[in-house]
């Protein structure tokens, strides 16, 4: 649902305003990153789930500096847009550590609630 959610929100042509289909998608696709993270990594602690898709989504900002034929191709196509995004941007590195946080309260909470619920 968060990444149908996120595509809509970037690319639907909603009369959304800018501001949020420039950071409401970024932060969408950054909690797309942290609930992938938390499932393969189930077992390990919310905080390390946290890092590894914080560092996942500064990196991939930081890639954004890179430029190569090969990669510069990439990006312009539909799947290099939804990953690697084009333009790097400082915000959004800060846009993802606040999704990925507030999603990792969400998490923390639905973990507790689940544990309640079996217990």
């Amino acid at each position: 649902m968060t990444i149908v959610a996120g595509l809509a929100v970037r690319f639907a042509h909603l009369g959304l305003p800018f501001v949020v289909v420039k950071f409401g998608g970024s932060a969408l696709w950054a909690v797309a990153i942290y609930f992938l993270s938390s499932t393969v990594f189930a077992t390990w602690p919310i905080r390390w789930n946290v890092a590894l898709s914080g560092t996942i989504g500064t990196a991939i900002e930081f890639l954004k500096l890179y430029q190569a034929p090969w990669l510069d191709a990439f990006r312009r196509t539909l799947p290099g847009i939804v990953i690697l995004g084009r333009i790097f941007n400082w915000r959004d590195i800060a846009v993802y550590w606040g999704a990925i946080i507030i999603a990792a309260a969400v998490d923390y909470w639905l973990r507790g609630w689940m544990d309640a619920r079996s217990g």
